[in-house]
């Protein structure tokens, strides 16, 4: 549910994430007693980044909340490329993997984007892939990247109308950024897409009804550029001495924004919660289910 707070709707993300796991709870218990299998999400993790430990341990622990198992993989810094891809077309040929999981970042002599290629469509569950990519985009069944289908979820959740709206997104990874443009465009928004080399970026934001900060810089947008009324998505999260800062900068944010999302708290509960929900669908569609 949202809560109010100055003028504007709180998104909590980690309600919702809450929320969602309950019913995740009750599909996963259908798959085991119609298949007598359970659903399974393989995370594979290369090195010792302790970032990356701490993500792929919290993606665990989530499965565990719905009943999902998790296989975790860890493979040491030094592995190729080659070993790699062929860890992963031994998951993709493992009946009982659901989804795969690639934890980003890989060591730099590893080719991360031939890695991603590697999974299966069908096993995608974190939308990785250039072909699952091009089939969101075009409107055609695939699982999105998990932080841009979970925002979409959260607006949906709390009504929010996007048709026709002005959206700007400030950021173009491949799997944040560029797909965030390209399901407000399927949404029906008329979207603009900046990054870190925008000039004049505040000039786009002051005419957005819908901001999403996905630029990976701490408080590059500033709260007297939004418009008043305006939808404020912050997916960045930067940690600080007492808990973190998104790339826009909130004080105030509650006083202008119609909607906003709290960092933390907001986005990144989603973002792990999609991954699990498109798990979940995975083994439902693996069964026959669906």
């Amino acid at each position: 549910m949202s809560t109010a707070h100055g003028s504007a709707t709180v998104l909590d993300g980690k309600a919702l994430a809450k929320q969602i796991e309950q019913l995740l709870r009750t599909r996963v218990d259908a798959i085991k007693e119609k298949t007598g299998r359970t659903p399974s999400l393989a995370t594979i993790l290369v090195g010792e980044d302790p970032a990356s430990a701490t993500y792929v341990r919290m993606k665990g622990n989530a499965c565990k909340r719905v009943g999902m198992d998790s296989i975790r993989v860890e493979m040491p810094s030094a592995t190729t490329t080659e070993q790699l891809m062929a860890k992963i077309d031994e998951l993709n040929n493992n009946p009982d993997v659901h989804g795969i999981l690639l934890q980003h970042p890989v060591p730099s002599h590893i080719d991360e984007r031939a890695c991603f290629e590697q999974i299966d469509l069908a096993k995608d569950v974190d939308g990785v892939t250039c072909l699952g990519f091009g089939r969101m985009s075009m409107g055609e069944s695939a699982y999105g990247s998990c932080t841009p289908q979970g925002i979409m979820h959260l607006l949906a959740h709390h009504d929010i109308e996007l048709a026709g709206k002005q959206a700007v997104v400030v950021g173009r990874s491949p799997i944040l950024g560029k797909p965030m443009a390209m399901m407000l465009l399927n949404a029906n928004c008329t979207v603009t897409m900046c990054h870190s080399k925008t000039q004049d970026l505040a000039e786009y934001i002051k005419r957005a009804d819908i901001v999403v900060g996905a630029v990976g810089v701490p408080e590059l947008i500033k709260a007297d550029w939004i418009k008043e009324g305006a939808v404020v998505i912050d997916a960045g999260f930067h940690p600080t001495d007492d808990s973190g800062v998104g790339d826009i900068e909130m004080r105030g944010v509650e006083n202008i924004a119609s909607a906003y999302t709290p960092v933390p708290g907001g986005v990144g509960p989603m973002t792990i919660n999609t991954l699990i929900r498109q798990t979940v669908e995975a083994a439902e569609k693996s069964a026959g289910l669906i």
